[in-house]
């Protein structure tokens, strides 16, 4: 396996790590920051941040008037409104509920990329986003369990969740365009700043809320800004720009079972058998996406 392989291996790795830790980190913060004061500091940090990077980097490449365009949707799409929408639906959704809903987003990002993008849709690739989906749903259904059972979903958290789902999908898709001639970290950056200034509204209830935090959500807000907004976003933009959408999308499945151990490490927590079975069928699911139809050999 040659270097640049490994290099975009473990870029996705790391990606979908940092997004795993990402939801126990914004589960623990989450008694002290709202959902929008959340995303404004998470943002705050990573904008400075980047913007570091990008000054160290010394590449600019200006954007056409076409992908300022895109960047704008993205930016306004995964970095504003997703993150709002699902810190907010986890003040009243379970996380195994949660991440039901959003597990639709790595489907519609296949579809969307098949459709708007050109990549098709290869009959591995959509048995696999089924298999990993339907993982997904095993996870929500043993969290429920785990909690004594299954209790009346909030129709407003389901709702956020949905459009948390959608705007990732949107912003999946939009963003590969960019980034096959805009460097990786300057896409990031610039649709980190345009997420910034979508959430600049929550800044007041934000210094509010810091006032009375304890330190473990400063510490919190400044780690969801460095590792899963900075250094994360960088990697799947990295990643992005050097494979298919629809494949990136369905390896996201990888981040559920991921998480779900990371919850058990940080707050005790015992998954449900369940939850256990599901964290194998979506990596089973992102396994069966990565198959590729065998190639008849001249004779």
């Amino acid at each position: 396996m040659t270097s640049s392989r490994w290099l975009l291996l473990g870029a996705v790795a790391f990606t979908f790590l940092a997004w795993a830790s990402a939801f126990v980190v914004i589960r623990g913060v989450g008694p002290y920051l709202d959902g929008g004061p959340l995303a404004l500091g998470r943002l705050a940090v990573g904008v400075v941040a980047l913007g570091i990077a990008v000054l160290i980097a010394r590449r600019w490449v200006w954007p056409t008037r076409r992908e300022w365009l895109q960047l704008a949707i993205y930016g306004v799409a995964w970095f504003g409104a997703y993150n709002v929408a699902l810190n907010t639906a986890e003040q009243t959704l379970d996380a195994g509920t949660a991440a039901m809903i959003v597990g639709i987003g790595p489907i519609l990002i296949a579809l969307g990329a098949g459709i708007f993008l050109g990549e098709g849709i290869p009959k591995w690739l959509a048995i696999g986003a089924a298999v990993a989906f339907a993982g997904v749903v095993l996870i929500g259904v043993g969290t429920m369990l785990a909690q004594g059972g299954a209790h009346p979903v909030d129709l407003l958290g389901a709702v956020l969740a949905l459009v948390a789902a959608i705007t990732y999908a949107v912003g999946a898709v939009t963003q590969k365009p960019v980034v096959r001639r805009i460097p990786a970290i300057q896409a990031t950056f610039l649709g980190c700043a345009i997420g910034l200034v979508v959430c600049l509204p929550f800044t007041g209830v934000l210094v509010e809320q810091l006032a009375v935090a304890p330190a473990s959500a400063w510490w919190g807000t400044l780690y969801l800004g460095i590792v899963p907004t900075a250094l994360a976003f960088t990697t799947w933009a990295y990643a992005l720009g050097r494979m298919p959408a629809g494949q990136l999308g369905i390896a996201s499945y990888l981040s559920p079972p991921l998480a779900t151990v990371m919850g058990f490490l940080a707050f005790g927590e015992i998954p449900h058998p369940l939850a256990l079975a599901g964290g194998v069928i979506c990596l089973l699911g992102v396994a069966v996406s990565r198959r590729r139809p065998r190639v008849p050999v001249p004779a």
